[in-house]
């Protein structure tokens, strides 16, 4: 009970940053955000304007965020896609073609863009994450690589805005000081986030603090929060999970009591329910990190995605 209060304090000491559409029983305020930036189906209008196309949604709201009305932002997978084995389409080539910036994450995420960008030689790219000091994948044939899930820190999503302010006003030096001020405005309200959500985690009792996953995603929020990290495979692979990935996270979770096991939108929830059955834990929902959902979603802007996850890791925590 003293847990439940201490948490459900926190989370009241820190709503603040005003309410849009609340996801049923969420712990935390969802934040405002820019427009959502056009989807893969949508044309590029505008004659004039600039056209960014990203490499996924999380990044197309990052730049539209900054671009505002002033560019047209687009993405290249659709909400719901899984990003690291994804296949480019000849639509996406087209959309390509009349683009005037392409903006990556890079850490090895987009495997499929060296080829991509290939056949678009007249097109620039910029790598959003650079800048971002790497943690480490430390097994399996992903070793020593860096875990490519930058944003999913709020400090480091502060790296990618600047990024992305740069390359746009690089691109469209007319419209630079545009983008300057959009992207103080967006960084303060990252800022903003990342100080509710290190309160809202702050009230879990350290012993309690574990976050077991589908994929290793959350490294550098875990990090950043004083999280511990436990997950059946490091990346996405394009393989089912092993029997001794999944015997490894279920000794884990038997040893340390987590109550609570979780996995992502993108991918099958199939191995982690087979862990929760096995321990007695509780499979307490999906964590969004490779894709926003749509526009009707829990997750249609960066930041409600970071708003999701961590209501979603307490309420599991708290159940349990």
């Amino acid at each position: 009970m003293r847990y439940k209060l201490a948490v459900a304090t926190s989370l009241s000491a820190t709503l603040w940053l005003g309410a849009c559409d609340r996801p049923p029983n969420s712990s935390l305020s969802p934040s405002q955000s820019a427009p959502p930036a056009m989807s893969p189906s949508q044309p590029s209008q505008s004659p004039g304007k600039k056209v960014i196309l990203t490499t996924f949604t999380v990044l197309a709201d990052m730049a539209q965020n900054v671009a505002g009305d002033k560019a047209i932002v687009e993405s290249i997978t659709k909400p719901g896609a899984e990003i690291h084995g994804y296949q480019v389409t000849p639509s996406d080539l087209e959309r390509g073609q009349r683009a005037n910036l392409i903006l990556e994450n890079g850490l090895n995420l987009e495997r499929w863009a060296t080829r991509f960008y290939n056949s678009l030689p007249q097109v620039p790219h910029i790598t959003l994450s650079e800048g971002v000091r790497p943690v480490n994948i430390s097994e399996d044939a992903y070793r020593d690589k860096p875990n490519p899930h930058a944003w999913m820190s709020p400090r480091n999503a502060l790296i990618y805005v600047e990024n992305v302010r740069k390359a746009l006003g690089k691109a469209d030096p007319v419209n630079a000081a545009t983008y300057d001020a959009n992207a103080a405005t967006y960084s303060q309200k990252i800022r903003a986030i990342d100080k509710q959500l290190r309160q809202a985690i702050s009230a879990i009792p350290p012993n309690k603090r574990y976050m077991v996953s589908c994929e290793g995603a959350f490294s550098y929020l875990t990090r950043d929060y004083g999280l511990q990290e436990v997950y059946i495979w490091p990346v996405n692979a394009e393989q089912q999970a092993t029997p001794k990935q999944v015997e490894k996270v279920i000794n884990t979770v038997k040893a340390n009591q987590i109550p609570a096991v979780f996995c992502e939108s993108t991918v099958s929830n199939e191995a982690q329910l087979q862990v929760a059955k096995e321990t007695g834990a509780k499979f307490a929902g999906v964590f969004y990190v490779d894709s926003l959902s749509s526009p009707a979603g829990p997750t249609p802007t960066y930041l409600k995605l970071l708003e999701y996850n961590v209501n979603t890791l307490i309420r599991g925590l708290q159940d349990n």
